[in-house]
Order: structure tokens, then C-alpha cells, then sequence
């Protein structure tokens, strides 16, 4: 858990600098920029992931680490105790990349009381909506779609 401190003004909205250049899996950056700095409740629209070049260009055999669009720090790590064809049911199911407690990279990801996912560089990432199985993080693809920095 985090307080609100973290998402605080700064020098560009919630966060000190704007969104990478060059995201990953043709992520469009005014979109991320908006989702990531300049939000705290909206997301990209459902199933926007699918539109990317994600699907074909993420690891399917293996774990993919997703780094944060402004700070280039890994946020998720996935999958983690279930396969790729699990993590991509779930997250179709319900429209955005959902990720699980094992894979979150906890030193770089907070959630506020309300249940808002965030980075510790003040990057809005989505939202923690429980579910039956346990928490479950339901992310913004251009929030997590940064270069390793």
C-alpha cells in the first residue's frame, strides 16, 4: 500500500517526465502519456492490447518483463505459476493484461487504498479488482510498455 503522497503534482502531472519515446508493441505514446501521467481513473478502451503487436511479439514460451512507461523500471514480471495461455485468456476476458500477486515487481508497484495501481515514479497503472482467485491487476498496456532504462 501507498498514500497519496505518490501521486502528488509534479513536473509532469503525476509524474517527473512524459512516457518513452519509443514504447513497446506500437503502444501510441499520447495515449500512454494521458493514461499514465495525466489520469488516476480512465484507461486505454477494452481489448486495446489486442490492437497492438503484442501478441505477436511477446514471449510465449517464457516470462516477458513489463517495465514502466516513464521510468523504465519492471513492474510485472508474467506469467508466474500459470501458463501464457492462461495469462492471455484471463486478460482477454477482461479486456486489459491482468496480472497476479507473484508477478508483480513489488519495490517498483504500489496500490492506493481505492484499489489504483501505481508505480513509485507516479505512473497510473490500473486498478486491483479482486476476484475469486485473489488479486488480480488489471494494466494498461501503454502504462507497462517502457524500454528498460
Amino acid at each position: 500500500m501507498a498514500d497519496e503522497s505518490v501521486m502528488c503534482p509534479k513536473a509532469h502531472g503525476t509524474t517527473e517526465t512524459p512516457v518513452q519515446q519509443n514504447l513497446r508493441w506500437n503502444c501510441e505514446w499520447k495515449t500512454a502519456d494521458k493514461i499514465c501521467s495525466f489520469n488516476r481513473h480512465y484507461a486505454e478502451y477494452a481489448g486495446y492490447w489486442e490492437s497492438t503487436s503484442f501478441l505477436d511479439e511477446v514471449d510465449r514460451e517464457g516470462e516477458t518483463t513489463y517495465y514502466d512507461s516513464v521510468s523504465g523500471k519492471p513492474l510485472f514480471i508474467a506469467p508466474r505459476g500459470r501458463s501464457f495461455d492462461d495469462f492471455v485468456k484471463e486478460s482477454k476476458s477482461h479486456g486489459w493484461p491482468s496480472f497476479r500477486d507473484e508477478e508483480v515487481v513489488w519495490e517498483n508497484v504500489r496500490c492506493l487504498k481505492d484499489g489504483e495501481a501505481i508505480s513509485l515514479a507516479g505512473t497510473h497503472l490500473g486498478h486491483n479488482l479482486p476476484d475469486k482467485k485473489g488479486n488480480r491487476y488489471c494494466i494498461n498496456l501503454v502504462s507497462v510498455a517502457g524500454r528498460p532504462m
